[in-house]
């Protein structure tokens, strides 16, 4: 179709647009701000009829062909160098958003669009052409193109601001990932354009990144810090929606972590939560009214546990982060620390619904790799405040069964079993350090000339009640009724012999720190945790105690040290239940 043979009666859509164009910039000369703004509406309203007809019909040629000879006429229109710069200025509030909606006719009609706001932003003030794209993303549309040339548009004018930097990106972030969240939660696996939106973010990190390269000292300090977060909930958001496209997804993950660097990121801080904690506590400062702004960056600690995650799937993601996996993992290895650290950071790969399942398989593989085996504890462990760390160990377990129970296959849920016997290891480790705590108390009770002193200084760090939470965990799963087994016997032989443990030292020291003794957590022990069990047992144990199959064999000989010790715990709990007489 050409323009010579459209309708003879009626102008052409690209020579109405001129008009309208024409039309606005005399009024907005003339001074006449009513009639200028009804112009500037006309065009708009034109705009959007132009795009809807090729919207509404995308194998309609002639309204392609429209739609990209209107956009090409405002760009021509736009680079005329008599253009009036107020007329620039007053057509920049109303032209992003009315260009952005052509940019699901075709790629042609993106490309053009990219281009009218470029132009604007060259001709415009930055810090006003901010304020403008970011309310015109703020804008509820169906189609994710439409973000597009928005994107595009604000990683070029990040770069053109020449004051107050982090003040004028801190704006734009929760913008600019409220659309990424909207935008991914509403978009089918397979959709291309939610790939262009990535690039043109992972763009405007890029633009941030050279814009702290130009500044120094607390500026440059904090605008990495907000940039790191950034990228690790892009990152996050990245893992998400994309990870149906393998390619595409790896290549992404591979450019955000080269910017780790340069934002001080590694990957042993950020799997140990260390690095997230420090780059919040920057952007926040400490003042209250900026916990409201970290909530746009939700997802910020789960984008770090990727992150190491996405290099221990690829190689060259761990390159790209200049990061030596194997060295890591070592590190992670000699620290308990580092080990509860990370198992505290994993939870959110774990927990998280619509993470795709091979994720979660690759984050279960990750954990049993850092505690298989010998691990050697540091020095610096032994004044480690544990206590600090058992809600987020409870919350990981949790995670875990979780992925056990909703597993799609059975790889899936056999990395995770093994994942939760690791709680038996877990468990001893928390007998063995609140039995060395019990140890220093009675020796500071006994040692007559520090006494006073020290009994001032020593605190019940594992002696709480979370201790029966962690018991509880293994004993009564989140959904209900007793574990399974004999798959998790570790983990439950652990938690017997912990409770008894606990039981026994409360009980003779005449001290209740756990609750462990009172009224109450006796009866749900009892009643909940340890009946259930024993029915459990004592239905396994005599249906494989007569049989000869070495699986059954197997089973009976697992299950009789958990019969012995469930036994000698329902006594002791039963001689607690006695009225004191």
């Amino acid at each position: 179709m050409s323009v010579a043979s459209a309708d003879n009666h009626r102008p052409s859509a690209a020579l109405h647009v001129r008009e309208i164009l024409n039309s606005c910039s005399k009024l907005i000369i003339a001074g006449d701000p009513h009639q200028s703004e009804n112009s500037i509406s006309e065009l708009v309203n034109f705009l959007e009829a132009i795009s809807d007809a090729a919207l509404l019909d995308p194998d309609n040629e002639d309204a392609k062909y429209n739609a990209f000879e209107v956009l090409s006429e405002v760009y021509a229109y736009l680079c005329s160098p008599s253009l009036d710069q107020e007329v620039i200025d007053s057509l920049s509030f109303e032209l992003p958003k009315a260009v952005s909606k052509f940019a699901s006719v075709s790629n042609g009609c993106l490309e053009i669009a990219e281009s009218v706001i470029n132009q604007l932003i060259t001709m415009c003030s930055p810090r006003d052409m901010l304020s403008i794209l970011c309310e015109a993303l703020a804008k509820i549309v169906r189609t994710s193109a439409y973000f597009t040339p928005l994107l595009s548009g604000l990683s070029k004018v990040i770069l053109s601001i020449r004051r107050h930097h982090y003040e004028q990106v801190k704006v734009a972030v929760p913008v600019i990932v409220n659309v990424l969240k909207v935008v991914t939660s509403e978009t089918d696996d397979g959709d291309t354009e939610i790939e262009g939106l990535f690039d043109r973010v992972v763009g405007i990190a890029s633009s941030i990144h050279t814009v702290c390269s130009k500044l120094e000292g607390r500026s440059n300090e904090k605008l990495c810090a907000l940039l790191g977060l950034f990228v690790l909930e892009i990152m996050a958001l990245v893992s998400i929606s994309l990870n149906h496209n393998k390619v595409s997804c790896q290549h992404l993950v591979s450019l955000l972590s080269r910017l780790f660097p340069y934002c001080g990121l590694s990957y042993l801080g950020l799997i140990t939560g260390n690095d997230v904690d420090k780059m919040t506590s920057i952007v926040i400062g400490g003042a209250e009214d900026e916990d409201d702004y970290m909530s746009c960056l939700s997802d910020v600690k789960l984008g770090a546990s990727l992150s190491v995650i996405w290099g221990h799937i690829s190689d060259e993601v761990a390159q790209a982060a200049e990061e030596d996996l194997a060295t890591v993992k070592d590190e992670l290895r000699s620290s308990q620390l580092r080990r509860w650290q990370t198992v505290g950071m994993l939870k959110h790969i774990y927990s998280f619904v619509s993470l795709p399942s091979d994720l979660k398989k690759h984050a279960i593989d990750f954990l049993l790799c850092i505690t298989d085996g010998n691990v050697s504890q540091n020095v610096d462990d032994e004044y480690i405040d544990l206590a600090l760390y058992m809600p987020s160990l409870f919350t990981a377990l949790q995670a875990i069964k979780m992925v056990i129970i909703y597993a799609p296959n059975t790889v899936l849920r056999k990395l995770a079993f093994d994942a939760f016997k690791r709680i038996a290891i877990l468990l001893d480790l928390v007998k063995g350090e609140m039995h060395a705590e019990s140890c220093k108390r009675i020796s500071t009770i006994n040692d007559e000339v520090q006494q006073t002193e020290n009994k001032e200084c020593w605190r019940p760090l594992l002696w709480n009640a979370s201790v029966l939470e962690l018991v509880e965990l293994v004993l009564r799963p989140p959904k209900g009724g007793p574990p399974p087994l004999p798959e998790q016997g570790d983990a439950v032989l652990s938690a017997l012999n912990l409770y008894r443990f606990v039981l026994i030292t409360e009980s003779t020291g005449k001290t209740n720190y756990s609750e462990v003794l009172s009224q109450n957590n006796l009866h749900k022990a009892y009643h909940e945790w340890f009946l259930p069990l024993r029915t459990l047992v004592t239905g396994l144990m005599t249906e494989n105690r007569n049989d000869s199959d070495q699986l059954a064999v197997d089973t009976v000989c697992q299950l009789n040290p958990i019969e012995m010790v469930l036994y000698r715990c329902i006594e002791l709990v039963e001689e607690n239940l006695k009225p004191s007489t």
